[in-house]
């Protein structure tokens, strides 16, 4: 059995595979709470070190929340490096320590650390402003994909068609604009309401109140979308604002059925997550 002491502490062996325990059951808690971390293992040692090759540690922005790299100055270190990464934007580092040199520790041996971020993806959710044909198979179809869904309707009998599901929220309103309510500053929104009449006003609540929402888009050929700029225009909202109002919605592919519709503005949802996400497309 391996064992080591050094300053007072003491780390045997036999214990590791008890902590490892202790730590990966931390990860799976901190990961279902959606908590950021970081996981330090011991990659590698040489000499005099107050811990084995494997020995982890799981790091928060309050601490140390589960493991040990040994304790004393090299797990003190390795807290404020990975609390340094949490609050920056590196995700995974190989760091090599001399613990006399880099530590200040009176043993002279060599420690390698691999620390590693993790993250919860940040959340994605489409607002869908009606519950007709096309948002019948649209909903359907971004329910497959891991994304939060919510609809809204005026109409309970067609949002009693939507699946239920744990992806899903139906939300019944007595005037479409009244949805924007359940719009929230990160949120995907699309309008296919039953028509012009109802989805300028929707376009419009949700650019005042919303001025950098990563994607509206409203269904409509390019003459509503002429109209709408005018009336929105008219509406006081700002020129600038209005560039970024995607109409015709959808890709430029399939046909006039409501489930290949629905693929083109998914793929179209898709593409303007995804170039957001790398920083090619305005946050």
């Amino acid at each position: 059995m391996q064992s080591f002491e050094n300053e007072g502490l003491s780390f045997a062996g036999g214990c590791l595979k008890v902590r490892l325990m202790d730590g990966w059951r931390t990860i799976a808690e901190q990961e279902s709470k959606g908590a950021a971390f970081v996981v330090v293992t011991v990659a590698a040692q040489r000499g005099s070190v107050p811990a084995v090759t494997g020995a982890k540690a799981i790091i928060d922005a309050d601490g140390l929340r589960a493991g040990t790299l040994g304790g004393g100055k090299v797990e003190a270190k390795a807290i404020r490096e990975a609390q340094a990464m949490l609050a920056g934007s590196g995700s995974c580092e190989l760091r090599t320590w001399n613990l006399q040199k880099d530590v200040g520790m009176t043993c002279g041996g060599e420690m390698t650390l691999l620390f590693e971020k993790v993250a919860p993806a940040e959340a994605w959710r489409v607002v869908v402003f009606g519950a007709g044909h096309v948002s019948q198979a649209l909903v359907r179809l971004l329910a497959t994909l891991n994304c939060g869904v919510e609809v809204i309707d005026t109409r309970p009998e067609w949002l009693d068609r939507l699946p239920a599901g744990e992806r899903i929220r139906r939300h019944v309103v007595s005037a479409f604009e009244d949805g924007v309510g359940i719009v929230t500053p990160g949120d995907f929104v699309v309008s296919i309401t039953q028509g012009h009449s109802t989805d300028r006003p929707v376009l419009r609540e949700v650019l005042k109140r919303f001025p950098g929402i990563p994607f509206l888009g409203v269904i409509g050929s390019a003459a509503k979308r002429a109209v709408l700029l005018r009336e929105l225009r008219e509406d006081g909202i700002d020129a600038d604002l209005l560039k970024n109002l995607v109409c015709p919605l959808g890709l430029p592919l399939g046909g006039n059925d409501p489930a290949e519709i629905a693929v083109s503005i998914t793929a179209q949802l898709l593409e303007r997550r995804d170039a957001r996400a790398a920083g090619r497309w305005p946050a």
